[in-house]
């Protein structure tokens, strides 16, 4: 007998196996606030008696955090790169650590019992009855907004702001806005614009929060409700929305419908949201991260497309998409402009 005669390795499955370590390695050390302390260098040893930890295994902490390129280590000194000083040091205004905790327990939770999910159909074990209290998407909410500002916001924001119609806008709608970041970040950007955050009851009484941090409460006001069935205004002549009309995906011409309806004539709606391609399995990013989701929920992802016709289908007159990198990965960004 001979060995196999291969033209192909097993790396790529190796690597998938200790995938996980990565996840574990990042919330293990948010947990115990180990990047807090290394915005200056220190030893492993220092580290450890800072979070009264084990020195050796502190030192294979640290150790696979620089192999994961967050922290650098040179002569036995470890200190944050700069993607762990932006977004995972506590005090940082765009940190992450906290939402990056939830969203790791959200995903173990909802994929926890993959096997039996695939063979059966039936739902994870995410609690949906917390998940839709109104506790929960308040807090949802506070965490989204570091999501938000640490850098696709303001992308966007510049984005709208070079539409050529932007120096003419009066009024703005941020719908299913969280936090209000998003509308936030454009009516900043503009002299004179108003602008409304539109998203349930719990949200939106965080977004007023924000609103006041940003001092933007004479031109920023707030409206509760659920766009599905509710009544979102009118006179916008901007609406934006970002990664959520998944939760529309069963009623989207008609919520569509009622976006052209709420827009003045000449108005214009922008929306980013994932586009799956190659027959829903790239960009993987969006592939895996919304699998959960998917699989627990029945809120799917979006085919690269599927936003655009909807505006078309709506009676938008003219409608231009481009597909953009951001923060969150590979997106789409879809432009409709109302006749």
């Amino acid at each position: 007998m001979r060995l196999p005669d291969l033209d192909v390795n097993p790396d790529p499955l190796y690597r998938m196996c200790f995938a996980a370590i990565r996840s574990k390695l990042l919330v293990a050390a948010i947990k115990l606030k180990v990047f807090d302390q290394l915005s200056v260098p220190k030893t492993a040893k220092q580290v450890a008696e800072a979070i009264q930890g084990n020195t050796e295994n502190t030192m294979l902490l640290l150790n696979g955090l620089t192999a994961c390129e967050l922290v650098d280590k040179k002569n036995g000194l470890y200190c944050n790169r700069p993607v762990a000083r932006t977004f995972l040091v506590e005090d940082s205004p765009a940190s992450l650590g906290e939402g990056l905790l939830q969203q790791a327990v959200k995903t173990e939770k909802m994929l926890s019992n993959l096997p039996e999910m695939v063979l059966s159909g039936s739902p994870g074990t995410l609690d949906n009855e917390a998940a839709d209290s109104e506790a929960q998407w308040a807090q949802n909410a506070v965490w989204m907004a570091n999501h938000e500002r640490s850098g696709v916001a303001q992308q966007m924001a510049c984005l709208v702001a070079d539409l050529p119609e932007f120096p003419a806008f009066r009024k703005m709608l941020d719908l299913g806005g969280g936090p209000g970041i998003f509308g936030i970040a454009m009516v900043d950007r503009h002299p004179s614009m108003q602008g409304v955050v539109f998203d349930r009851r719990p949200v939106v009484d965080v977004a007023q929060r924000f609103i006041r941090e940003y001092g933007l409460e004479d031109r920023m006001t707030v409206l509760a409700g659920d766009y599905n069935t509710d009544s979102i205004g009118d006179g916008y002549d901007l609406i934006w929305a970002s990664s959520t009309l998944n939760f529309a995906q069963h009623n989207l011409d008609p919520v569509m419908e009622k976006i052209h309806a709420a827009l003045n004539p000449g108005g214009v709606f922008v929306n980013l949201s994932e586009g799956l391609t190659d027959e829903g399995t790239k960009p993987d990013f969006f592939v895996l991260c919304t699998m959960g989701w998917a699989m627990s929920n029945s809120l799917r992802a979006f085919d690269q497309g599927e936003i655009a016709e909807a505006m078309r289908s709506a009676g938008f007159s003219h409608v231009r998409s481009r597909t953009l990198q951001t923060g969150w990965g590979q997106m789409d960004l879809d432009i409709a402009r109302k006749a």
